[in-house]
């Protein structure tokens, strides 16, 4: 896996240029998400090079129907355009891909299901299914081999549904293929 971005000025580059290829204005949380959802990003070092972002004029503030969203100045659009060849190619496509499929997810009110049954052996069949306009586009059943496992599939499957789906397409895609031998 990728190492984590640590140099402030590599993290503001990823900020804007991640913003600005989305295209539209965003809420904080959704930044946030975008940004550090791939690890490449701790939460902390975003807001810090967020918040700086907004104070040097880079990124500004609007509100919409009383909410504050935020996009890139015309500043940060250069600064973005003329750094951003010092990241690797690799890690912002990656990434943009990834921000802009959650983006999806949530703007389309992606809903999800599950189901369990006990097994005879103890185990358990869990299925998971996403979807999305009345249609799945997801539906994944397999077995788990306790309840405490189950209970954390559960867990992360209910607060990380896109992240789940995405890692499922990634690795059936081979996007990520260090899983595979």
């Amino acid at each position: 896996m990728q190492a984590p971005l640590r140099e402030k000025n590599d993290i503001k580059i990823f900020i804007l240029y991640l913003m600005r290829n989305v295209g539209y204005p965003l809420d904080f949380p959704n930044i946030n998400d975008i940004v550090v959802q791939d690890g490449l990003v701790n939460y902390f070092d975003f807001a810090e090079c967020f918040a700086e972002l907004l104070e040097t004029g880079n990124i500004e503030e609007i509100k919409s129907n009383g909410e504050s969203l935020y996009r890139v100045t015309e500043q940060g659009r250069q600064v973005a355009d003329s750094l951003q060849s010092d990241l690797m190619m690799m890690i912002r496509e990656k990434s943009l891909r990834s921000a802009l499929r959650l983006l999806s997810f949530k703007k389309r009110g992606s809903r999800i299901k599950y189901d369990y049954k006990e097994r005879p052996d103890g185990g358990y069949d869990f299925q998971c299914i996403i979807i999305e306009a009345n249609s799945e586009i997801m539906n994944l059943t397999f077995m788990v081999d306790n309840k405490k496992l189950l209970d954390r599939i559960i867990y992360n499957f209910e607060n990380k549904p896109e992240i789940i789906y995405r890692g499922i397409l990634s690795v059936l895609s081979g996007d990520i293929n260090y899983l595979i031998n």
